[in-house]
């Protein structure tokens, strides 16, 4: 019995043919009609031989692989270092828990105590609350986010193979497409950064978008190929990555509301030529639905941020921090150091950067290549070309900073006085992002013409396979790390026996983001914490337990609420606190108890 199957975001019969969402492949479907476990062990090795379950298996062992050793001590180590990654595990497991306890105090966590709005200091990774409600200790906040560091890279590579697929590539160019953007040597600078490695939905939600509008770059608008389905997950997708945070997020907002106005305008325009709309009331009300729900999500998360500046005005930084990381131009042809293939070449002229895991944004010597063999050499139609190379100039000098025509005006410094929130994206940089993703679609169209033209071509046929695998096997070399793994810095048993809040000495620096790891083991209320500034009663807390314990000190901590102080003697040598352990306790009226090495002060 024969059925028509449709493949949803463009599949093609072979790598040589032209791809597309709209095509129907008729196909012997031998479980057709049949009841039993025969047919539905033919729907199963039909979804397991279906080109985005293979994709979808392809990312996550190129991650597992290219992100190694990660998975290999989950519990115990993390990538990049211990400082970022330990704060961005808390975050997640705490999202997780305000979900499961109160998700009405999911702004007010339990660091920095006793702030309001604790959660919205820095960026956060809202979007993996659902992943942070599962296990409840530090080990577990770990091996959470060990998991969540390979799934980023994984989804990455799914979503922009898909992008491509949808746009008409063929597979082998979607998938050079997906490895350059997800495994570029740029974004190992950012092994500390779950938040900036966390891109997939964007190029997943254009996707989708693009599917559910029937459009493609070598086929143009279909209308008969509308899917509001694909557009409403297309959305909420978008809405999903903004969850994940504004510092990749808020570009993303900027990008879809432009691209939006156009196609009204263009809806329009065609209005007024033909009388005719060419979108139907489906489609509108998918739209309608879509925006609503991602612009919902986005007023809130603004109106909370906005909340934390009202409350607090030094949370506002100005403009001379989007000067000092401001890449200079050769930071685009500059590897970091975590890169296995380049890092070594490039440590003289890492060198000469200022702030090199911001400034060393080299997206790949074979996608550059590539990309720009795409602008002359292409499948797609040479205004997309143009608009593509545009898109590239375009993303690459806004992301030049304060460097772009001596300050950046007009330019990256502009859009930080013109647009809402753009001010707090201190790091131009990280707009890398839409560069290597625009520079991905091109290659793509240089690969898919060239696999178009292989049939016939006069070479032995293996040999244009070769050529055409060779791309492949080049960003796969580009993307291989040697990222540090440290061990997660183990919590004193002292402060899961210690009373909330308690504040835990030394209070400064890389411990800070420590105790808030330490923390997720039950999340008792603490004083210490991270910010992307110094809130008020930290300051005064910091100040007045150098001192500690004489009777300033402890009337101020009982004062705020504090009802006990953990004191790490190995930790204290050097630091403001040196001596505290030594200090006596008479007529003070507060006990002491070593707990493992470690002191725990009761303030009663």
């Amino acid at each position: 019995m024969e059925t028509t199957r449709r493949k949803s975001l463009g599949t093609s019969p072979t790598d040589d043919q032209q791809p597309g969402p709209e095509q129907e492949e008729s196909t012997p479907d031998p479980g057709a009609g049949e009841a039993g476990p025969t047919g539905a062990l033919a729907t199963a090795s039909r979804l397991l031989r279906h080109e985005w379950t293979l994709a979808s298996l392809a990312g996550l062992l190129l991650a597992v692989v290219l992100t190694w050793p990660t998975l290999k001590h989950p519990w115990t180590t993390i990538p990049g270092d211990i400082g970022d990654p330990t704060l961005q595990a808390w975050q997640v497991a705490w999202a997780g828990h305000a979900l499961i306890t109160d998700p009405l105090a999911l702004w007010h966590s339990n660091a920095l105590f006793p702030e309001a709005y604790t959660y919205a200091y820095t960026d956060t990774l809202l979007g993996y609350a659902p992943v942070g409600m599962l296990g409840g200790s530090m080990e577990a906040a770990v091996f959470r986010y060990n998991l969540l560091y390979v799934f980023a890279h994984a989804l990455a590579f799914v979503g922009a193979y898909a992008l491509v697929r949808q746009l008409g590539g063929i597979r082998t160019a979607a998938a050079v497409a997906g490895i350059a953007w997800a495994f570029a040597p740029w974004r190992l600078a950012h092994s500390g950064h779950l938040n900036i490695l966390s891109t997939g939905g964007i190029a997943l939600c254009l996707a989708m978008l693009a599917r559910g509008h029937g459009w493609s770059l070598r086929e143009g608008h279909r209308p008969a190929l509308h899917r509001p389905g694909w557009i409403v997950a297309g959305w909420l997708v978008a809405t999903w990555q903004v969850l994940l945070g504004l510092a990749i997020g808020l570009p993303l907002i900027y990008i879809l509301a432009g691209a939006g106005l156009v196609v009204v305008a263009a809806i329009g325009w065609r209005r007024w030529r033909s009388g005719r709309w060419i979108l139907g009331r489906r489609v509108v009300l998918a739209n309608l639905f879509g925006g609503v729900v991602f612009g919902a999500v986005c007023i809130w998360l603004g109106t909370t941020f906005l909340r934390v500046v009202e409350l607090y005005p030094q949370a506002r930084r100005d403009l001379s921090w989007t000067e000092m990381f401001s890449p200079p131009l050769g930071g685009y042809f500059i590897a970091p150091a975590d890169s296995w293939l380049w890092g070594d070449y490039f440590e003289p002229a890492r060198a000469q950067l200022t702030w090199p895991p911001e400034m060393a944004l080299l997206p790949g010597v074979t996608l550059i290549m590539l990309g720009v063999a795409g602008l002359s050499y292409s499948v797609f139609r040479l205004r997309h070309r143009l608009l593509l190379g545009l898109g590239v100039l375009v993303s690459g000098a806004l992301g030049l900073g304060s460097n772009l025509l001596g300050d950046g005006d007009p330019g990256y410094m502009t859009l930080s006085r013109l647009l809402p929130g753009w001010d707090a994206l201190r790091t131009p940089g990280r707009l890398m992002v839409w560069t290597s993703l625009l520079l991905a679609i091109l290659a793509a169209g240089a690969i898919t013409e060239f696999g178009r033209q292989l049939p016939t071509m006069r070479w032995p046929r293996v040999v244009g396979r070769i050529v055409l695998v060779l791309p492949l096997l080049l960003v796969l070399v580009e993307g291989v790390n040697r990222t540090p793994h440290p061990v997660a810095p183990p919590a004193p048993t002292a402060i899961r026996s210690a009373p909330e809040p308690l504040l835990v000495l030394p209070a400064e620096g890389i411990s800070e983001f420590h105790v808030m790891l330490w923390s997720t083991d039950g999340f008792p209320r603490v004083a210490n914490g991270f910010a992307n500034f110094v809130p008020p009663h930290q300051q005064q807390i910091r100040s007045v337990s150098m001192t500690f314990p004489d009777a300033n000190s402890i009337a101020y901590l009982r004062q705020v609420g504090i009802r006990s102080v953990v004191v790490l003697p190995d930790q204290l040598f050097g630091t403001p606190w040196d001596g505290v352990t030594t200090r006596p306790l008479d007529g003070l009226g507060i006990t002491r108890e070593e707990v493992d090495g470690a002191f725990v002060y009761h303030l009663g």
